[in-house]
């Protein structure tokens, strides 16, 4: 007992040192990625030297050599007895696979600097972080005014985590055949053209702030639909929110976990004033508790804290139960409950009660 006891805080204290040097570790993968050295190794499965590295790519062979050490101690290379550097399995993911650099992107060009103010952000409740990027009182507001880098990075982020459930999305909301459709929070307009692709008929209504509407309504008039896409301003949080009334359905994609439960409470009621007997409400969420692996559960444990240092400071991904209690309190109820659209998401059908 008292071995194995050794043996296991011996390796409680190696994972403690992975996280006391997380960030390093991070910052130099990073590097490795943007510089092109992941790349190259995984090109030459013989492996390469640090001065074959600093050859090909005009990088010094002392920059080179500290990152590669680092990234052998995180299993990211191996160093073989020719002194020759190979890709891992972890390095080839961290290198190629899509999930993995478009979580990477998103947090080196939007969180980063951000979440060194997340002890704050937990006292004050508010995104102390976003400050690094800009003077807005959230996210939402500044959204269309990042720098480049971490607008491309915030939007790859977003559609990967949407896109694939699209398709699926639209054969459950098309099988009521609505004709008018509000899309609230509409982002860059991309549910609705497709809603516009997928039924010829259909009219779209996009409610969301200032700055992502007039980039919704641009896009949809380059996609063509200028004339079945239409928008309205609208702040979902000042009290009685204007949601236009009569639509056969409301849609909602990873838009409710940008709020408070006090506020998704309100947008819920706000949406039922608005509501008929027959309007459907359809609210696309990534649930921690409906994942069916746990990296997906991780990666969304995360993302809260996205939220709180950086979004709004007072929202979360949620688990589905808290949804259904909000979705409860707001005068709704769920008469169906879809897992598995896509490959992270539930749809949760609702009506009036």
């Amino acid at each position: 007992m008292i071995d194995k006891q050794k043996d296991t805080s011996f390796d409680a204290i190696v994972e403690a040192q992975k996280i006391a040097f997380a960030p390093v570790v991070f910052q130099a993968t990073m590097a490795l990625r943007r510089l092109g050295i992941l790349n190259l190794i995984s090109k030459n499965r013989a492996g390469l030297s640090i001065s074959e590295i600093a050859e090909q790519l005009s990088i010094s062979e002392y920059g080179i050599d500290v990152l590669l050490e680092m990234a052998e101690s995180s299993d990211v290379v191996l160093r073989n007895e020719e002194g020759k550097y190979k890709i891992t399995k972890t390095g080839f993911f961290l290198n190629s696979h899509k999930m993995t650099t478009v979580n990477m992107d998103f947090i080196n060009d939007v969180c980063y600097q951000g979440l060194f103010h997340l002890e704050e952000a937990i006292k004050t409740g508010k995104p102390e972080g976003l400050k690094e990027l800009g003077n807005w009182p959230t996210l939402y507001e500044g959204l269309s005014q990042f720098n480049p880098k971490a607008k491309k990075s915030w939007f790859d982020f977003d559609h990967y985590y949407s896109d694939d459930a699209f398709d699926e999305a639209l054969n459950i909301v098309f099988e009521e055949e609505p004709k008018w459709i509000l899309d609230i929070g509409g982002n860059t307009g991309k549910w609705s053209i497709k809603c516009c692709q997928y039924d010829e008929d259909v009219k779209m209504t996009i409610l969301d702030l200032p700055g992502q509407l007039n980039v919704a309504l641009a896009n949809a008039k380059e996609a063509g639909f200028e004339n079945r896409i239409l928008g309205q301003e609208v702040d979902l949080l000042l009290e009685n929110p204007a949601i236009p009334k009569g639509a056969d359905a409301i849609w909602m994609s990873q838009f409710l976990d940008c709020f408070s439960k006090p506020e998704i409470i309100q947008i819920l009621k706000a949406c039922a004033l608005a509501m008929n007997s027959e309007t459907k409400v359809y609210i696309m969420e990534t649930f921690t508790d409906r994942q069916e692996f746990d990296n997906a559960k991780y990666c969304l444990r995360a993302t809260s804290l996205y939220f709180t240092a950086m979004a709004n400071g007072n929202s979360k991904m949620y688990r589905a139960e808290e949804l259904y209690e909000c979705i409860e309190a707001a005068g709704l109820k769920v008469i169906e409950d879809t897992d598995q659209v896509g490959e992270f998401h539930t749809i949760l059908t609702c009506t009036k009660k």
